[in-house]
Protein backbone atom coordinates (compact mmCIF):
# COMPACT_ATOMS: atom_id res chain seq x y z
CA UNK A 1 0.00 0.00 0.00
CA UNK A 2 0.87 3.64 -0.38
CA UNK A 3 0.70 6.66 0.95
CA UNK A 4 -1.97 7.65 -1.48
CA UNK A 5 -4.37 5.06 -0.59
CA UNK A 6 -4.53 5.90 2.90
CA UNK A 7 -7.61 7.46 3.77
CA UNK A 8 -6.78 10.47 6.10
CA UNK A 9 -8.19 12.72 8.24
CA UNK A 10 -6.63 16.31 8.90
CA UNK A 11 -6.58 18.21 12.10
CA UNK A 12 -5.24 22.16 11.70
CA UNK A 13 -6.37 25.55 12.24
CA UNK A 14 -3.46 28.40 10.88
CA UNK A 15 -1.31 28.90 7.76
CA UNK A 16 1.00 26.67 9.04
CA UNK A 17 -1.54 23.97 8.86
CA UNK A 18 -3.00 24.91 5.45
CA UNK A 19 0.50 25.03 4.05
CA UNK A 20 0.63 20.92 4.91
CA UNK A 21 -2.71 20.49 4.00
CA UNK A 22 -2.34 21.76 1.03
CA UNK A 23 1.16 19.58 0.27
CA UNK A 24 -1.14 16.32 0.62
CA UNK A 25 -3.96 17.69 -1.56
CA UNK A 26 -2.17 18.84 -4.51
CA UNK A 27 0.41 15.85 -4.09
CA UNK A 28 -2.68 13.21 -4.65
CA UNK A 29 -3.12 11.97 -1.12
CA UNK A 30 -6.90 10.98 0.30
CA UNK A 31 -8.00 13.54 2.33
CA UNK A 32 -11.60 12.12 3.31
CA UNK A 33 -12.05 15.19 5.99
CA UNK A 34 -10.54 18.32 7.78
CA UNK A 35 -10.91 19.25 11.34
CA UNK A 36 -10.64 22.35 12.30
CA UNK A 37 -11.28 24.87 15.25
CA UNK A 38 -15.24 26.75 15.51
CA UNK A 39 -15.77 29.91 14.12
CA UNK A 40 -14.96 33.13 16.02
CA UNK A 41 -16.29 36.45 15.88
CA UNK A 42 -13.52 39.32 16.61
CA UNK A 43 -13.95 43.17 15.70
CA UNK A 44 -16.03 45.87 16.71
CA UNK A 45 -18.69 44.11 14.57
CA UNK A 46 -18.00 41.31 16.08
CA UNK A 47 -17.53 39.45 12.42
CA UNK A 48 -17.38 35.49 12.10
CA UNK A 49 -14.13 34.76 11.35
CA UNK A 50 -12.45 31.36 9.64
CA UNK A 51 -9.64 29.50 10.27
CA UNK A 52 -7.24 29.28 7.57
CA UNK A 53 -7.52 25.62 7.23
CA UNK A 54 -11.70 25.85 7.07
CA UNK A 55 -11.11 28.18 4.09
CA UNK A 56 -8.77 25.86 1.89
CA UNK A 57 -11.16 23.47 2.96
CA UNK A 58 -14.45 24.94 1.54
CA UNK A 59 -12.05 26.21 -1.35
CA UNK A 60 -11.32 22.73 -2.08
CA UNK A 61 -14.78 21.05 -1.19
CA UNK A 62 -13.31 18.92 1.62
CA UNK A 63 -15.57 17.41 3.97
CA UNK A 64 -15.41 19.64 7.13
CA UNK A 65 -15.85 19.09 10.96
CA UNK A 66 -15.64 21.63 13.64
CA UNK A 67 -16.09 19.90 17.13
CA UNK A 68 -16.30 22.41 19.92
CA UNK A 69 -16.20 19.27 21.91
CA UNK A 70 -13.45 17.08 20.95
CA UNK A 71 -14.92 14.00 22.62
CA UNK A 72 -18.95 15.07 21.86
CA UNK A 73 -20.86 11.96 20.75
CA UNK A 74 -21.67 13.35 17.61
CA UNK A 75 -18.54 14.31 16.39
CA UNK A 76 -16.94 10.62 17.55
CA UNK A 77 -19.30 9.09 15.47
CA UNK A 78 -18.96 11.40 12.34
CA UNK A 79 -15.26 10.20 12.54
CA UNK A 80 -15.50 6.70 13.11
CA UNK A 81 -17.93 6.16 10.08
CA UNK A 82 -15.07 7.68 7.62
CA UNK A 83 -12.84 4.21 8.29
CA UNK A 84 -9.76 6.49 8.62
CA UNK A 85 -6.40 4.66 8.25
CA UNK A 86 -4.35 7.75 9.44
CA UNK A 87 -4.76 11.06 11.20
CA UNK A 88 -2.66 13.96 10.62
CA UNK A 89 -2.43 16.38 13.12
CA UNK A 90 -0.72 20.47 12.40
CA UNK A 91 -1.17 23.28 14.67
CA UNK A 92 -4.10 22.42 16.54
CA UNK A 93 -5.07 21.16 20.09
CA UNK A 94 -4.22 17.92 22.17
CA UNK A 95 -6.43 15.46 20.93
CA UNK A 96 -8.19 13.11 23.54
CA UNK A 97 -7.59 8.92 22.79
CA UNK A 98 -10.67 8.30 21.45
CA UNK A 99 -10.24 10.27 18.82
CA UNK A 100 -5.95 10.00 18.22
CA UNK A 101 -6.78 6.13 18.77
CA UNK A 102 -9.21 5.85 16.16
CA UNK A 103 -7.13 5.21 13.03
CA UNK A 104 -5.79 1.81 12.30
CA UNK A 105 -2.26 3.25 11.51
CA UNK A 106 -2.62 6.06 14.53
CA UNK A 107 -1.95 10.03 14.53
CA UNK A 108 0.85 12.03 13.69
CA UNK A 109 1.68 15.37 14.81
CA UNK A 110 4.30 17.73 12.91
CA UNK A 111 5.61 19.50 15.52
CA UNK A 112 8.08 22.88 14.85
CA UNK A 113 11.31 21.71 16.95
CA UNK A 114 14.01 19.30 17.28
CA UNK A 115 12.05 17.10 19.72
CA UNK A 116 12.51 16.72 22.98
CA UNK A 117 13.74 20.55 22.33
CA UNK A 118 10.81 23.20 22.74
CA UNK A 119 7.61 21.01 23.33
CA UNK A 120 4.67 23.49 23.52
CA UNK A 121 2.52 25.93 21.81
CA UNK A 122 5.19 28.60 20.50
CA UNK A 123 8.66 26.25 19.24
CA UNK A 124 9.71 28.49 17.13
CA UNK A 125 9.68 31.92 18.89
CA UNK A 126 10.92 30.31 21.77
CA UNK A 127 14.09 28.80 19.40
CA UNK A 128 15.11 32.21 18.47
CA UNK A 129 14.21 34.06 21.97
CA UNK A 130 17.19 31.74 23.58
CA UNK A 131 19.31 32.16 20.81
CA UNK A 132 19.78 28.78 19.40
CA UNK A 133 21.27 28.54 16.05
CA UNK A 134 19.33 25.10 14.98
CA UNK A 135 16.03 24.17 15.05
CA UNK A 136 13.79 21.99 12.86
CA UNK A 137 10.72 19.65 12.41
CA UNK A 138 9.49 16.87 13.92
CA UNK A 139 6.61 13.69 13.42
CA UNK A 140 5.70 11.75 15.77
CA UNK A 141 3.00 9.59 16.77
CA UNK A 142 0.34 11.04 19.26
CA UNK A 143 0.02 9.80 22.90
CA UNK A 144 -1.68 11.06 26.08
CA UNK A 145 1.46 13.70 27.01
CA UNK A 146 1.95 16.61 25.14
CA UNK A 147 4.64 16.36 22.21
CA UNK A 148 5.77 13.30 24.26
CA UNK A 149 5.21 10.71 21.24
CA UNK A 150 7.63 8.43 19.57
CA UNK A 151 9.63 9.92 17.08
CA UNK A 152 9.04 8.75 13.47
CA UNK A 153 11.12 11.49 11.04
CA UNK A 154 13.21 14.48 12.17
CA UNK A 155 14.81 17.79 9.82
CA UNK A 156 17.18 19.95 10.65
CA UNK A 157 16.75 23.59 9.87
CA UNK A 158 19.37 26.57 10.79
CA UNK A 159 18.30 29.73 12.57
CA UNK A 160 20.14 32.45 10.45
CA UNK A 161 21.09 35.50 12.27
CA UNK A 162 18.61 37.51 10.55
CA UNK A 163 15.92 35.85 10.72
CA UNK A 164 13.23 36.50 13.08
CA UNK A 165 9.91 34.46 14.28
CA UNK A 166 8.21 35.47 10.97
CA UNK A 167 10.78 34.83 8.39
CA UNK A 168 11.77 31.11 10.21
CA UNK A 169 8.11 30.39 10.11
CA UNK A 170 7.82 30.50 6.21
CA UNK A 171 10.60 28.64 6.03
CA UNK A 172 9.52 26.17 8.16
CA UNK A 173 6.39 25.59 6.61
CA UNK A 174 7.47 25.27 3.81
CA UNK A 175 9.75 22.41 4.22
CA UNK A 176 7.32 20.82 6.67
CA UNK A 177 5.24 19.76 3.12
CA UNK A 178 7.95 17.36 1.78
CA UNK A 179 8.45 16.00 5.86
CA UNK A 180 4.77 15.56 5.93
CA UNK A 181 3.96 13.64 2.79
CA UNK A 182 7.59 11.33 3.14
CA UNK A 183 6.13 10.81 7.03
CA UNK A 184 2.95 9.62 5.04
CA UNK A 185 4.63 7.07 3.33
CA UNK A 186 6.75 5.58 5.54
CA UNK A 187 4.10 4.98 7.41
CA UNK A 188 2.03 3.30 4.62
CA UNK A 189 4.95 1.00 3.73
CA UNK A 190 5.04 -0.24 7.26
CA UNK A 191 8.91 -0.59 7.93
CA UNK A 192 9.66 2.48 9.78
CA UNK A 193 11.62 2.20 13.57
CA UNK A 194 10.14 4.87 15.79
CA UNK A 195 12.55 6.52 18.44
CA UNK A 196 11.46 7.42 21.79
CA UNK A 197 11.84 10.60 23.32
CA UNK A 198 13.76 11.46 26.74
CA UNK A 199 10.56 12.58 28.83
CA UNK A 200 12.81 15.15 30.89
CA UNK A 201 13.79 18.40 29.55
CA UNK A 202 15.16 21.40 31.07
CA UNK A 203 12.57 24.51 31.73
CA UNK A 204 14.42 26.56 29.43
CA UNK A 205 13.90 24.18 26.59
CA UNK A 206 9.74 24.12 26.72
CA UNK A 207 7.70 26.56 24.18
CA UNK A 208 5.18 27.86 26.61
CA UNK A 209 1.98 29.94 24.67
CA UNK A 210 3.05 33.65 24.82
CA UNK A 211 0.94 36.08 26.37
CA UNK A 212 1.18 39.97 26.40
CA UNK A 213 3.13 39.89 29.86
CA UNK A 214 5.68 37.78 28.61
CA UNK A 215 6.18 40.10 25.63
CA UNK A 216 7.73 43.10 27.98
CA UNK A 217 11.18 43.87 26.56
CA UNK A 218 13.62 43.86 29.72
CA UNK A 219 16.00 46.26 29.28
CA UNK A 220 18.32 45.08 32.23
CA UNK A 221 19.79 42.29 30.27
CA UNK A 222 22.70 42.16 27.43
CA UNK A 223 21.80 43.43 24.65
CA UNK A 224 22.06 39.96 22.12
CA UNK A 225 19.14 38.63 24.66
CA UNK A 226 17.29 41.84 23.85
CA UNK A 227 17.86 41.61 20.42
CA UNK A 228 16.88 38.06 20.01
CA UNK A 229 13.68 38.69 22.27
CA UNK A 230 12.90 40.87 19.62
CA UNK A 231 13.78 39.31 16.62
CA UNK A 232 11.21 35.82 18.21
CA UNK A 233 7.93 37.79 18.70
CA UNK A 234 8.57 39.94 15.30
CA UNK A 235 6.48 40.25 13.63
CA UNK A 236 3.71 38.71 15.87
CA UNK A 237 3.25 39.14 18.51
CA UNK A 238 5.74 41.70 18.42
CA UNK A 239 7.83 42.50 21.65
CA UNK A 240 6.55 45.82 23.43
CA UNK A 241 7.70 48.76 25.61
CA UNK A 242 6.54 51.93 26.94
CA UNK A 243 7.75 55.47 26.90
CA UNK A 244 6.69 58.55 29.11
CA UNK A 245 6.11 61.46 27.66
CA UNK A 246 6.47 64.47 29.63
CA UNK A 247 4.24 67.04 27.42
CA UNK A 248 1.00 65.05 27.59
CA UNK A 249 2.19 62.90 31.02
CA UNK A 250 1.13 59.90 29.54
CA UNK A 251 3.25 56.43 29.29
CA UNK A 252 2.78 55.00 26.20
CA UNK A 253 2.66 51.47 24.48
CA UNK A 254 4.62 50.67 21.94
CA UNK A 255 5.67 47.14 19.60
CA UNK A 256 9.21 46.78 18.40
CA UNK A 257 10.18 44.79 14.58
CA UNK A 258 13.13 45.46 14.71
CA UNK A 259 16.32 46.84 16.08
CA UNK A 260 20.05 46.91 16.11
CA UNK A 261 22.70 46.42 19.36
CA UNK A 262 25.53 48.68 20.02
CA UNK A 263 28.10 47.49 22.35
CA UNK A 264 29.63 50.07 24.70
CA UNK A 265 32.14 49.75 27.60
CA UNK A 266 30.09 53.03 29.53
CA UNK A 267 27.64 51.89 32.03
CA UNK A 268 24.56 53.62 31.67
CA UNK A 269 21.54 53.13 33.97
CA UNK A 270 19.05 50.92 31.85
CA UNK A 271 16.09 52.00 30.54
CA UNK A 272 17.03 55.15 29.23
CA UNK A 273 14.97 56.16 25.79
CA UNK A 274 17.45 58.61 24.31
CA UNK A 275 17.64 60.26 20.98
CA UNK A 276 21.29 60.69 19.25
CA UNK A 277 22.53 63.74 17.27
CA UNK A 278 21.59 61.68 13.85
CA UNK A 279 18.24 61.12 14.80
CA UNK A 280 19.01 57.62 15.89
CA UNK A 281 16.21 56.52 18.56
CA UNK A 282 18.38 54.71 21.51
CA UNK A 283 17.11 52.72 24.63
CA UNK A 284 20.27 51.43 27.13
CA UNK A 285 20.79 48.13 28.33
CA UNK A 286 22.99 46.33 30.78
CA UNK A 287 25.94 46.39 27.95
CA UNK A 288 25.96 49.15 25.21
CA UNK A 289 22.56 50.94 23.55
CA UNK A 290 19.61 49.19 21.08
CA UNK A 291 18.55 51.22 18.26
CA UNK A 292 14.99 50.80 17.60
CA UNK A 293 14.41 50.83 13.69
CA UNK A 294 10.89 49.48 13.25
CA UNK A 295 8.24 50.15 16.27
CA UNK A 296 4.56 51.32 16.30
CA UNK A 297 2.38 53.05 18.59
CA UNK A 298 -0.42 51.70 20.32
CA UNK A 299 -3.33 52.45 17.84
CA UNK A 300 -0.70 53.81 15.39
CA UNK A 301 0.17 52.00 12.25
CA UNK A 302 3.71 50.32 11.58
CA UNK A 303 6.31 52.81 11.21
CA UNK A 304 10.40 53.44 10.75
CA UNK A 305 11.92 55.38 13.26
CA UNK A 306 12.95 58.39 11.50
CA UNK A 307 8.68 58.54 10.15
CA UNK A 308 7.79 57.93 13.94
CA UNK A 309 9.76 60.86 15.37
CA UNK A 310 8.57 63.03 12.55
CA UNK A 311 5.11 62.83 15.19
CA UNK A 312 6.89 64.55 18.04
CA UNK A 313 7.35 68.24 17.74
CA UNK A 314 9.56 68.00 20.87
CA UNK A 315 11.94 64.55 21.44
CA UNK A 316 13.28 66.33 24.48
CA UNK A 317 9.45 65.10 26.31
CA UNK A 318 10.34 61.41 25.94
CA UNK A 319 11.81 59.95 29.09
CA UNK A 320 12.59 56.82 30.54
CA UNK A 321 11.53 53.46 29.36
CA UNK A 322 9.35 51.49 31.51
CA UNK A 323 11.13 48.58 32.40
Amino acid sequence: MTGKNLRIVFFGTPDFATAQLDALVQGGYNVVAVVTMPDKQAGRGLKVIHSSVKQYALQNNLPLLQPADLKDENFIRQLSSLNVDLQIVVAFRMLPRIVYAMPRLGTFNLHASLLPLYRGAAPINWAIINGEKQTGLTTFLLNDRMDEGEIILQQSIAINPDDNFGSLHDRMMKEGRNLVKETVNVIAKGNFKTLLQNSQTKPQSLAPKIYKNTTIIDWNQNGEKIIDFIRGLSPSPCAISYFFDKKDEKEHLFKVFEARFFMKSDKKNTGIFSISPEKEILVSCLDGEIQLLDLQLSGKRRMKSEEFLRGWKSTNNLITIKK
